[in-house]
């Protein structure tokens, strides 16, 4: 696979997947994992990024506890290696991680300079706050869990943020739905859709829950999104 490494501010460092556009320099989309790792489901996000135009990145954010984790939802035993990785995952030293990925992406000698990132579960929370607290330009959010109870951050995002929430989500209750668009539609850089019928991770690939018009919604959503804010000078 072709991968690059990332340093850390404390001389460490990760692997990353990367898949190339046929045109560089492109822009950057950082795609932030959900807790099955690095795994096919996450490449074939970053390829599909490729052929869309962009430099498609996916950090190995489990390295700490253990690297080069590639997991499926497929089974009893991968689920239960998943959530034991998501209980020992430090988001507050993933959200670094992502930091340092931003600072290596916006240097490579591929890119453009202009950086988002789309993350999905796990990967939605760490876009959540990569808007929060890095200076990203875009960021978009696919069912993300636990926000409800990291709202006040919310209130520091000024960059363009898409957040993807699945009304019948198993990790989100529908209380925790409601705060969460109470409390950040008021900001006039994010923006939330909500999905009917669909239950946590409609748009993974390949995946137990995936439903095909409304991934295909949100994926479109997300396209545009992602074009407005990371193409924009090109198009200039």
């Amino acid at each position: 696979m072709p991968t690059i490494t990332i340093p850390t501010k404390d001389g460490q460092s990760f692997t990353a997947y990367i898949a190339t556009p046929a045109v560089t320099p492109a822009p950057v989309v950082i795609m932030i994992q959900e807790i099955f790792g690095v795994n096919a489901d996450m490449r074939e996000h970053c390829d599909r990024m490729a052929e869309m135009g962009y430099l498609a990145v996916c950090p190995d954010l489990f390295w700490r506890i253990e690297p080069g984790v590639d997991i499926t939802d497929k089974t009893e035993a991968e689920w239960k290696k998943a959530f034991s990785l998501y209980n020992a995952f430090d988001v507050d030293l993933g959200v670094e991680d992502l930091r340092a990925t931003l600072h290596t992406m916006r240097g490579h000698a591929h890119s453009t300079g202009d950086v988002g990132c789309v993350g999905y579960c796990l990967g939605g929370k760490l876009a959540y706050l990569m808007a929060a607290r890095s200076k990203v330009d875009v960021s978009v959010s696919y069912y993300g869990v636990g926000l409800d109870d990291m709202l006040a951050e919310g209130k520091g995002i000024k960059t363009p943020l898409l957040m993807h929430i699945a009304e019948e989500d198993k990790f989100v209750s529908k209380d925790a739905q409601a705060k969460i668009k109470s409390a950040l539609s008021a900001n006039p850089a994010i923006t939330i859709h909500s999905y009917p019928g669909v239950n946590h991770a409609f748009a993974r690939i390949n995946g137990e829950h995936f439903d095909a018009p409304s991934a295909d919604l949100a994926n479109g959503r997300t396209r545009d999104f992602l074009e407005k804010a990371l193409k924009k000078s090109a198009a200039a």
